[in-house]
């Protein structure tokens, strides 16, 4: 009786042993068929924090947390009187300077005509000094009146270039509170979801303080680890499939980022075997236009498993036992008819 126990407490340790490394080998390959790489994950999406360029009073906020907003939709305005009183100040300093040019340019014009009369004169004062009609200081006063009109002709010629430098000055500081007015409209910049709102109308913000925070929805994705014998024949583009705890369907997906470095793998990862070791971040991307068709749908945070198809595997079947089936294309209407 003694040995039949022990031959019983022998086998059961066996027997847990055998359990316990499949546990391991299942939980580090995925159960998965050559060809294929598995990671543990959750949904993510960039962040995007919306902020004022410039100091200023917030106006009015037009999205609440959990809208979904369109790209280049007005999300909140700052209060731009200040800039617009700046902005008139601006412009009527141009209008000024280019007055300024016109009053120049008619200058220009009678110093040209007093120098061409000088100059005249001068000739005539040499004829007749020659002949000696008058005496040869006639001709140099003449001479000298000839050199004081070029100089006042140059000299307005330089208030002309001065004046057109101020219009330039001028219409520059147009252009930067046009802008400053432009940049006080915060816009989305890409499609996504309002994850906080951070500020409320009538607060005073410094440059670059953040007034929402957005999710980027064009960028939904999975983050994984894998050993380097997979990573290495994980390719940009790779074919890849994301499944979720919540859903029973495959989401079709591909490989946007493989890290180029060895890192000491997070806690995230399942196995203390696979966090000894040194592994390679990878990053699977949904495309845009899945993401578009099931927009109400989409989650951040959603835990769940990313599957990559790895180099020399292309021609093989996904294995659904582990990835599960292909997300429909269309949901079933209620009554149970398509």
């Amino acid at each position: 009786m003694k040995y039949v126990r022990l031959l019983v407490a022998v086998v059961g340790t066996l027997a847990a042993g055998a359990a316990i490394g499949w546990y391991v080998w299942d939980q580090n390959t995925g159960g998965l068929p050559d060809g294929f790489a598995s990671g543990n994950g959750r949904i993510e999406a960039e962040q995007i924090d919306i902020a004022t360029r410039t100091p200023g009073r917030i106006d009015r906020i037009l999205a609440k947390e959990g809208d979904l907003i369109e790209a280049g939709q007005v999300l909140a305005v700052m209060d731009t009187r200040e800039l617009e009183a700046q902005l008139a100040r601006a412009q009527a300093d141009v209008a000024s300077a280019e007055s300024r040019i016109e009053e120049v340019k008619a200058l220009i014009a009678q110093r040209e005509a007093e120098l061409a009369l000088a100059e005249e004169e001068y000739a005539r004062a040499v004829q007749l000094a020659e002949r000696g009609v008058t005496s040869r200081a006639v001709a140099d006063q003449q001479e000298a009146r000839q050199a004081t009109s070029r100089a006042a002709l140059n000299a307005t010629t330089a208030q002309l270039h001065t004046a057109e430098r101020g219009v330039e000055a001028a219409a520059a500081l147009v252009q930067l509170y046009e802008a400053q007015i432009a940049d006080a409209t915060l816009t989305a910049p890409v499609m996504g979801r309002v994850l906080y709102r951070l500020a409320q109308p009538g607060e005073v913000l410094g440059g670059g303080g953040r007034v929402v925070t957005m999710l980027d929805l064009s960028n939904v994705y999975m983050e994984m680890f894998l050993p380097a014998d997979q990573a290495m024949l994980t390719g940009i583009g790779a074919e890849a499939r994301v499944r979720l705890d919540s859903i029973p369907y495959a989401i079709p997906a591909f490989v946007s980022f493989v890290s180029p470095e060895a890192q000491f793998t997070p806690r995230t990862v399942e196995t203390a075997e696979e966090r000894a070791d040194l592994m390679f971040r990878v990053k699977v991307l949904v495309p845009e236009e899945l993401v578009l068709q099931n927009i109400e749908l989409v989650r951040t945070g959603l835990r769940g498993m990313a599957y990559v198809r790895l180099a020399g595997a292309e021609g093989l079947p996904w294995p659904a036992d582990y990835v599960g089936q292909p997300i429909p294309t269309a949901a079933p209407d209620a009554s149970g008819t398509e």
